[in-house]
């Protein structure tokens, strides 16, 4: 049998404020004055000048605002490379992304694609990048995605939602100060919290499970439970433990993998461009039959902070929507495969899936 030999985040930093260590993290990176860092930030922060004023910019150095309403595209990858390549002179130190998951995962794969050729959709799938990436670090300011720590970029292509998996995808540096994520909405806050809980469930409960993976899960469910159900935490304790949480949640999918409820709103996204977060609460409300006691700690999360989730998502849809909704879903076979087994097509149909979506 042939193990994974996981590639791990090299270098990390917790603890509250230590975004201002970030310039003397940055400069023995930096190759020349030439050579700019590139930093790709979150447009919620256009304006708040407590966090830009802490971005170390020297010479050459850009600030990209990215908006966040949409989940990150693959040709919105191929837009940024473009841009950074003609606006510089030389190819960049590196690439810092500050931000929730999607500008993660953006800056993951501008970092790819930057040392690599042809487009970003050409590497939606498993091993297919083939040179180093550039330099890049995560520095995440909602805590849940588990983007900062995982081997796996997601991103909508012209064809399917696919993240780009690779060895040369993970961070090589990530910096965590649970003080970043003040001010963040609380359904936002929740719905982000409830992508880590969903993370540990599909793991805990996937045929992927091992002992490594389930240390992992073991303890960001129970950070969690922590977070979201026992209550009695101040603020700065609850967002210390949620932001070890997604680390830990992305450690546990990266030896195993997710499960039902991703690979559903994995369809949901594509066709309705619904955010990761939500639509994995969405699916997931709806899946007791695949795993009973966590959907029902975490409809007990939900009364507990009054989160009302939409509902009538696929009321209106046409045969052929369903369709690519159904096929997007059932092409990600590893999480098919870790939720059911190797034989999942034998309870994994069109119909079945259809059944489903029609609740949401």
């Amino acid at each position: 049998m042939k193990y994974k030999n996981f590639p791990m985040v090299p270098r990390v930093v917790f603890g509250r404020g230590s975004f201002s260590q970030l310039n003397e993290i940055l400069m023995p990176k930096r190759k020349n004055s030439e050579a700019p860092f590139i930093f790709l930030v979150d447009d919620v922060f256009e304006n708040n000048k407590k966090i830009t004023s802490q971005i170390p910019t020297l010479f050459n150095d850009q600030i990209i605002f990215i908006p966040t309403e949409e989940e990150p595209k693959t040709d919105q990858v191929d837009v940024l490379v473009e841009k950074i390549r003609n606006e510089s002179n030389e190819i960049p130190s590196g690439i810092i992304g500050i931000g929730g998951g999607t500008v993660m995962d953006l800056a993951k794969a501008v970092a790819i694609m930057l040392t690599s050729t042809g487009k970003t959709e050409d590497y939606q799938g498993w091993d297919l990048v083939k040179n180093e990436a550039l330099y890049h670090v995560g520095i995440p300011t909602i805590s849940g995605t588990g983007a900062e720590v995982s081997r796996t970029t997601v991103l909508t292509g012209p064809d399917k939602k696919l993240g780009i998996n690779s060895d040369f995808t993970p961070f090589d540096q990530v910096l965590l100060d649970p003080e970043l994520t003040n001010g963040v909405p609380k359904d936002q806050w929740f719905y982000t919290g409830m992508d880590c809980y969903i993370h540990c469930v599909e793991s805990l409960n996937g045929t992927y499970l091992n002992a490594f993976s389930q240390s992992y899960g073991e303890k960001a469910g129970e950070l969690c439970h922590e977070v979201f159900y026992d209550g009695n935490l101040s603020e700065e304790e609850s967002q210390d433990k949620l932001m070890m949480a997604s680390w830990h949640g992305g450690m546990s999918i990266a030896y195993s993998q997710v499960g039902v409820a991703h690979a559903m709103s994995y369809g949901l996204s594509y066709l309705l461009g619904t955010r990761h977060g939500i639509g994995n609460c969405i699916v997931f409300d709806h899946l007791e039959e695949f795993y009973p006691e966590g959907v029902a700690m975490f409809k007990k999360m939900k009364a507990r902070f009054g989160i009302e989730l939409p509902t009538g998502l696929c009321a209106n849809l046409t045969d052929e929507e369903f369709d690519t909704m159904i096929n997007v879903s059932m092409g990600m076979e590893p999480l098919w495969e870790n939720a059911c087994g190797k034989n999942w097509k034998d309870t994994i149909t069109p119909e079945k899936l259809r059944s489903l979506y029609e609740k949401m």
